[in-house]
């Protein structure tokens, strides 16, 4: 069984309903022809128990079993708070 669980990384950009969050994840990736740097956006809904997270905190979330029809992922920490 694999017990290994991703964990993402982004800003809040949205407070997505009661205990969700929506997460904004960037990284970067070397462009196959033009051999650039690039930056890829993907956002994922976050499941936010205690509702503690507002918009522009750095948050970290780990992978769990789908809480809803789009979300699969827990808060696990606060990595920084915004200018809110």
């Amino acid at each position: 069984m694999n017990t290994h669980k991703r964990e993402i990384q982004g800003v809040v950009v949205k407070r997505s309903g009661d205990k969700t969050v929506s997460v904004l994840v960037t990284r970067s990736v070397l462009h196959p022809k033009y051999h650039k740097t690039v930056k890829k956006f993907k956002k994922y809904l976050v499941h936010d128990e205690r509702n503690e997270v507002n918009v522009g905190d750095t948050i970290s979330a780990l992978e769990c079993r789908p809480l809803s029809k789009t979300k699969s992922y827990r808060l696990n920490t606060i990595l920084a708070r915004g200018v809110e």
